[in-house]
């Protein structure tokens, strides 16, 4: 017979009793009290934030061509601190790529090394062959730009195809568009089923950027830049070709231009930069036109009215030398251009006196274009209120202002417009800023017009190198010295053509630029000028104007 203990049956009933009691509340605290923290955690197993960036938007040329699109990159890493078999990853990369050798060996433990990005299809090739195990490849999103002579307009972009150079930079909001953020439910535990995605933020598509740039013409003038620069070892150049008649710009060129996947693509910054408008210079005797056509506008001098130029290469007006490239005598004022005499032009400026600065201010200098391009330079004129006692008479011929070179362009292009001035644009479906009145009287312009066509077409004219038979040609040289720790050096020049080609209804603005070639006997005449002509002759071609 069994007893029961009364004493011990209550004990264990207590027990129990005290169990359920606890658990009661357990659940209640989880259930009730920490049920938003629970709901928060299964929140964060459960949910995820994804953000889906559309695909960039293409840019084409004005006719259509693509002339910035995307293109896979890949990219090769390792992780040093957790390398299999470092030997064998020391030797590959000593032999293969020697920068990330030296990296590795600077950072052994590093949690993260790229080996190269943005690899070659031999380098991509090179390291798949090897089957290292350490080394992996991921693919990044990049841009291809398939005509060469554009990317220092065109710019660059970043690892996440963002812009930073150019107008992939300015435009960049445009390009990319805007991310699409979504809410997935996923599996908590392995993490790769979802159940549901719901649309956090719409994002919306890139834009397509279309340019009034020719991309073939702006090839043929980049080459003919490109051989004529390396064969005289200079520093720079650019050609710019813009329609005066609604500022379309169809070429805009950089040498050297640079390449954003080369190596060595930022040893000198300088070149990824679009330099026609983020560089100024002084451009000198270029000015010499600016000079005659304000000169006319206040009819002070008549285009044949007699100057004297002293019969000298040197001299002393008001007390400041006065040099001029060749010496003259008494020629008229027509010939003081043609022939880019200094002396016969400061005794011109002499009866302009302050207004020179008000009419190289009406024509643009010392005030940006509306392009809005990145780094672009204002360029400076200098005051009255700032003048020496020379400042007049440097002006005159090119020195005491500064000017981009598509500033200068676009003052030129008032001269082919027939006085209208029209701001220069690179979109083309941007409106044409062209005002109603024009600056310039049809006297002036007729005989400023006259004045560079003769420095074209006669023997003695300094541009008599930019002629082209059967067409109009209305030009003018520069050549000026480069400042360099406040001293003018005569072995480093700038050399500057600009000019007009005309064929019926046809008129295009050419301006051609060399800076670091010759030396103190070599003139635009023999550099610049000839450039023009070799760019004018294909772009003739390309657009089938035919005499």
């Amino acid at each position: 017979m069994i007893t029961i203990n009364k004493s011990r049956l209550a004990s264990i009933f207590f027990i129990f009793i005290g169990l359920f009691i606890a658990l009661l509340i357990r659940i209640y605290i989880l259930q009730i009290k920490q049920t938003g923290f629970f709901s928060g955690l299964a929140h964060q197993q459960h949910n995820v934030t994804k953000t889906a960036r559309p695909t960039r938007a293409e840019i084409y040329d004005r006719n259509g061509q693509i002339i910035a699109l995307n293109k896979e990159t890949y990219a090769a890493f390792i992780i040093p601190a957790k390398l299999e078999d470092k030997e064998k990853i020391t030797l590959f990369l000593k032999i293969h790529f020697p920068d990330a050798h030296k990296r590795l060996l600077k950072h052994p433990k590093s949690h993260f090394l790229y080996i190269k990005r943005r690899l070659s299809p031999k380098e991509k090739t090179t390291i798949e062959s090897a089957q290292l195990t350490d080394i992996k490849i991921l693919s990044e999103p990049g841009r291809f730009y398939p005509i060469s002579g554009l990317t220092s307009l065109l710019g660059m972009t970043d690892i996440d195809n963002k812009g930073t150079l150019g107008l992939e930079l300015q435009y960049n909001k445009m390009l990319a568009g805007n991310p699409t953020t979504y809410i997935l439910d996923k599996d908590a535990r392995s993490g790769h089923f979802y159940f549901k995605k719901e649309t956090k933020i719409a994002g919306t598509e890139g834009s397509p950027l279309k340019l009034t740039i020719d991309s073939t013409l702006q090839f043929l003038a980049h080459e003919e830049l490109k051989e004529l620069a390396i064969s005289i070892n200079a520093d720079d150049g650019a050609v710019i070709i813009i329609n005066p008649d609604n500022g379309e710009i169809l070429v805009m060129t950089n040498y050297p231009d640079f390449d954003p996947y080369a190596p060595n693509a930022f040893s000198d910054i300088t070149y990824s930069k679009n330099r026609t408008v983020t560089e100024r210079y002084e451009p000198g005797s270029v000015m010499k036109i600016f000079l005659a056509l304000a000169a006319f506008q206040e009819q002070v001098v008549q285009p044949e009215e007699l100057i004297d130029c002293m019969g000298t290469a040197s001299t002393y007006i008001e007390g400041v030398k006065i040099g001029t490239w060749m010496a003259h005598g008494v020629i008229p004022f027509t010939q003081v251009i043609t022939r880019s005499n200094n002396i016969g032009c400061v005794k011109v400026a002499q009866r302009l006196g302050t207004k020179l600065y008000d009419y190289y201010r009406l024509v643009g200098f010392g005030n940006k274009t509306k392009l809005s391009f990145p780094g672009e330079q204002t360029g400076y004129v200098t005051s009255p209120d700032k003048w020496t006692k020379s400042s007049l008479f440097t002006l005159s011929y090119g020195y005491g202002i500064s000017t981009t070179l598509l500033q200068l362009a676009r003052a030129f292009c008032i001269i082919a417009n027939d006085g209208y001035y029209v701001e220069p644009k690179i979109v083309l479906d941007a409106p044409v800023l062209k005002e109603a009145t024009p600056r310039f009287g049809k006297k002036a312009l007729s005989n400023i017009k006259e004045v560079l066509e003769k420095t074209v077409a006669d023997v003695s004219g300094t541009a008599k190198k930019a002629r082209i038979a059967g067409y109009r040609i209305m030009g003018k040289t520069g050549t000026a010295n480069v400042l360099e720790d406040g001293v003018y050096n005569q072995h480093h020049n700038i050399f500057t053509f600009i000019g007009i080609v005309e064929k019926d209804n046809y008129k295009r603005v050419i301006l051609t630029f060399i800076k670091g070639a010759g030396n103190h006997t070599t003139h635009a005449s023999s550099i610049a000028a000839p450039l023009f002509e070799s760019v004018a002759q294909k772009m003739l071609i390309h657009d089938k104007i035919i005499v």
